[in-house]
């Protein structure tokens, strides 16, 4: 039988990012991955170096489709924090494992720095205002899109079990806060 060293770093990405979700970077343990890739531990090691890289590969994996399910308009910042919250609904994993990044590996990675810096620049020229109010502007829209999570989706009105309608005004509510919010920051002078 050929080795597929392509599949095999698939499988690995596959199966620690299930065990990234669940656990963690500090409480990852390699032959778990291993054995859930149907692989060794060497072939970790092999591939990514360490697990912290392979964490730092998975993150990057995930965040790149996170980027092409909700791609960066700097014109409608309002539908661009509607696509966020929509991919992160979707795939919780995202979140989950940019909460254990931010607790556990709290300094960014080059690739995290670019890919804000990239897209501040670009809301600072389209807007027209200087990079760090871009920067500011850009923190408030993500942590609206980060806003639902299990606690949110239990905040309701208790006679009301339809999650799904709560989901809904939910969502619709977070962009008409960053429509607000956005609009008063990038007002010009």
């Amino acid at each position: 039988m050929k080795y597929d060293s392509a599949a095999t770093r698939a499988r690995l990405l596959a199966a620690a990012h299930d065990e990234f979700v669940r656990v963690g970077l500090a409480g990852a343990r390699v032959d778990r991955i291993a054995a859930a890739a149907s692989a060794n531990k060497q072939a970790i090691y092999a591939y990514f170096g360490s697990k912290e890289a392979l964490f730092d590969a998975v993150l990057a994996a995930r965040l790149q489709v996170l980027a092409d399910v909700a791609p960066f308009d700097p014109g409608d910042l309002p539908g661009y924090a509607g696509a966020l919250f929509d991919a992160l609904v979707a795939d919780p994993g995202v979140q989950r494992l940019s909460q254990w990044k931010m607790l556990e590996v709290p300094e960014p990675s080059e690739g995290e720095v670019d890919a804000h810096v990239t897209k501040a620049a670009a809301l600072a020229e389209h807007s027209g205002v200087d990079l760090t109010t871009a920067t500011d502007v850009l923190m408030i829209v993500f942590a609206a899109a980060l806003s639902w999570n299990s606690t949110a989706s239990k905040i309701r009105n208790p006679l009301d079990d339809d999650n799904s309608r709560r989901l809904t005004q939910h969502r619709a509510a977070m962009v008409r806060a960053v429509a607000a919010l956005t609009d008063a920051l990038l007002e010009k002078p």
